[in-house]
């Protein structure tokens, strides 16, 4: 009987993937991994610790005790040592040297870094998974004219692949930040209790090269270089505050899909995949509901505002550390992470499986391309002899006419049979009809996606092959 509250953003939303980088199993392997580098590192600087410590250490990374730990904690209150304590009885030769000049930080810290890291690349390839799905759908519809909307009223024609190409465009703009965000992120490293080392100099009598050596083995170990950043007892909390940011600018990028998602589905131009046997209401058979447009503006605004928790927590912590970023962080930092996986495995899956219907754009462009086309109608008059100043107060009139039609009687656009019955305009039915190809109005939207995914889509898509999967998780 399940009677106690389960996460959603784990039991329905996100990947496995993701909800294992903040896993315990993740966590407290990496504490043990830190630990063993750190002994490595503290031998070849000359500290005694043997061969045989290392190894016993090294038999026991992956058999973490979780209930001995669990047990000591209740006696404790103290995380870190519960997990000392256990991995020194799996390890009794070694127990005095683990964690050796280090405080909660070092592991605590380290971890959580590690965590950043390999969540923003988790979301970075799912993220290139999605523009390159976009891509290809803005090529196949590169040249459909659709209409374009302002204040969602009808405005000049664009098409559908360019229109893709500005859900594409954002997506580029959040790549690039957290692509920024990953180059430049260090690692903790060994700092000691305040960020001075100072218990690392004791150890090493005072000998600070040998100091700084042992941070930069330790920050290597891990994939990182040097330098590491400057810090108090944490590194600075800052960083989770523009991660948080950078995720927060994505989900404001895949919530703008969505809205226009869900829009474009309500004037039946374009849906979300539609299972054969998925029901879209309990009482109304025939809907097809936008159901997964609609989670992904539900889990976007959630991404959003969870932002604000980090860059609150930046902005309160106290001279070297307050713990009271703790219990904040190991919520919305991992929250945040797995609500962001959870939309783009949607946006994929939407983008790969988006229907089009180009006989309802269409119909909506006959709709309104009658009011659009008047200046080319206007210019082809005059060409055939017209006054300008009068027809163009013809054409005033006759679009109020056929407007009112359209509002106040709801019968289709009859502007264009009104100008073919206007002899000023001498300009039969068959001429208008030529001049009616929304092709002539969509200006260089065609030509733009082109160009745009070859010179700035494309080097980005070759730097992730395709068939790279997005479960790859590296400690």
């Amino acid at each position: 009987m399940k009677d106690q509250f389960e996460n959603p953003l784990v039991e329905r939303y996100c990947s496995k993937q993701m909800s294992a980088i903040f896993s315990p199993q993740f966590k407290f392997r990496t504490w043990r991994k830190l630990w063993i580098e750190l002994a490595k590192a503290e031998q070849k600087l000359g500290l005694p610790i043997s061969d045989g410590q290392i190894q016993e250490l090294e038999a026991q990374q992956d058999n973490i005790n979780f209930e001995v730990a669990a047990q000591r904690e209740k006696e404790t209150r103290h995380d870190v040592m519960s997990h000392v304590y256990a991995y020194g009885l799996q390890a009794p030769s070694a127990k005095g040297i683990i964690h050796l000049g280090a405080t909660s930080a070092f592991v605590g810290d380290n971890t959580d870094l590690l965590q950043l890291r390999e969540a923003m690349r988790l979301i970075q390839r799912r993220l290139v998974s999605v523009i390159r799905a976009l891509s290809a759908f803005a090529r196949a519809h590169s040249g459909l004219a659709t209409l374009g909307f302002t204040h969602f009223q009808a405005a000049q024609l664009t098409t559908v692949g360019k229109r893709a190409c500005l859900w594409i465009q954002d997506l580029l703009l959040d790549y690039h930040d957290l692509a920024f965000r990953l180059e430049r992120l260090q690692f903790r490293g060994v700092k000691g209790t305040t960020g001075t080392q100072a218990s690392f100099l004791e150890l090493f009598n005072g000998d600070h090269q040998k100091v700084r050596e042992l941070d930069r083995l330790v920050t290597e170990a891990f994939g990182f270089q040097p330098p590491t950043y400057v810090t108090g007892q944490t590194y600075p909390r800052k960083v989770d505050a523009q991660v948080a940011g950078v995720l927060s600018g994505l989900a404001q990028s895949t919530s703008k899909f969505g809205h226009d998602l869900r829009l474009l589905s309500h004037l039946k131009e374009i849906e979300e995949p539609f299972e054969k046997s998925q029901i879209g209401s309990s009482a109304m058979a025939y809907k097809r509901n936008p159901m997964r447009s609609e989670r992904m503006c539900a889990l976007s605004r959630y991404v959003i505002t969870s932002a604000q928790s980090p860059a609150f927590t930046a902005a309160t912590q106290w001279f070297e550390r307050t713990l009271d970023d703790s219990a904040n962080k190991r919520i919305s930092v991992p929250e945040m992470f797995m609500a962001m996986d959870a939309v783009l495995i949607l946006y994929e899956n939407i983008a790969k499986e988006m229907v089009v219907y180009p006989k309802m754009i269409r119909r909506h462009i006959e709709d309104e391309l009658p009011f659009m086309m008047t200046e080319n109608i206007l210019m082809e008059a005059v060409k055939q002899g017209g006054d300008r100043q009068e027809l163009h107060e013809a054409i005033r009139v006759h679009s109020i006419a056929a407007g009112q039609k359209v509002k106040g009687e709801g019968l289709d656009n009859d502007l264009l049979d009104r100008i073919a019955a206007d002899p000023d305009f001498a300009l039969d039915r068959d001429q208008l009809n030529q001049l009616a190809r929304p092709e002539l109005y969509v200006g260089r939207a065609p030509e733009q996606v082109g160009e745009f995914l070859e010179e700035q889509v494309d080097p980005i898509l070759l730097r992730f092959p395709a068939e790279v999967q997005a479960d790859e998780i590296r400690v």
